[in-house]
């Protein structure tokens, strides 16, 4: 899905809703025409509990992606305090390793900015690996300063920074671009759509109703709803991604600084 511009699902979801009304809808018209033992009142019990069943994934999938979304933006703010608390520290490295680490640290926020705000899962993986290799020569210079003085509580501070960074880095990937909607929710959603859906037109045929404007209002409310669940489950939602805002005003307060290399 992630290939598939918002559009493109939310007009595949309309078109599949109104199919499969319109199949219940033929079905219900062949039972009818047939045969007078099909009563309303059971079939409309049934849709009724097959649209709440629907209701419920639906309630459940958008707490999945809503919930992550707002951890998310949590774990931005976190970084961006994280970054700015080692950016600060850093001041306890001895020259020239302390103009590195803050040479490094702003192209890291840079990297970071760029990668996002592009909305190009490439340039994100780009990202990722440079990342990587930043914090491992920040890390090699705190340990190496470290070992000069093992009992140093300063050393210490600046490394309990560093690791936060790296923690922080870690669960913004394993949440950002690697916790989906598992594809078993997928499917079962899709299928209650889809029973649930055949379930309405069918009530429609049995109860003698004609074929009425009123689907086509109920398969764009549904389309809706599943068009914001997949951008909401998207690693670089372009509508509604998260705010890098925490990130852009830690790269202004660093260019502020006037010990900067």
């Amino acid at each position: 899905m992630d290939s598939t511009p918002a559009w493109g699902i939310f007009a595949l979801s309309v078109a599949a809703v109104m199919i499969a009304i319109e199949v219940g809808y033929r079905g219900g018209r062949r039972i009818r025409d047939r045969t007078e033992d099909e009563k309303e009142s059971p079939v409309s019990a049934i849709s009724g509990t097959t649209l709440g069943l629907l209701a419920f994934i639906l309630a459940f999938t958008f707490a999945i992606v809503s919930d992550r979304f707002d951890t998310r933006k949590a774990l931005v703010r976190d970084e961006a305090n994280a970054l700015r608390t080692a950016y600060a520290r850093s001041e306890f490295l001895p020259q020239p390793d302390r103009n590195e680490a803050k040479t490094l640290l702003r192209a890291y926020v840079d990297d970071r900015l760029i990668a996002v705000q592009s909305g190009d899962l490439d340039r994100v993986s780009n990202a990722l690996v440079r990342a990587d290799h930043t914090q491992r020569r920040l890390w090699d210079m705190a340990v190496a300063n470290a070992r000069q003085d093992m009992n140093s509580d300063v050393a210490a501070l600046y490394i309990e920074a560093l690791n936060e960074v790296t923690n922080l880095h870690a669960l913004r990937v394993a949440i950002g671009l690697q916790a989906r909607i598992p594809p078993t929710v997928w499917l079962v959603l899709i299928a209650l759509i889809m029973l649930s859906m055949i379930g309405v037109g069918y009530q429609t045929a049995i109860a003698g109703s004609r074929r009425t404007w009123a689907t086509f209002f109920l398969a764009l409310s549904f389309s809706l709803v599943i068009m914001l669940i997949v951008e909401l489950d998207r690693p670089q939602a372009g509508s509604i991604a998260v705010s890098q805002q925490p990130l852009v005003d830690l790269k202004t307060w660093m260019a502020a600084d006037p010990n900067g290399p």
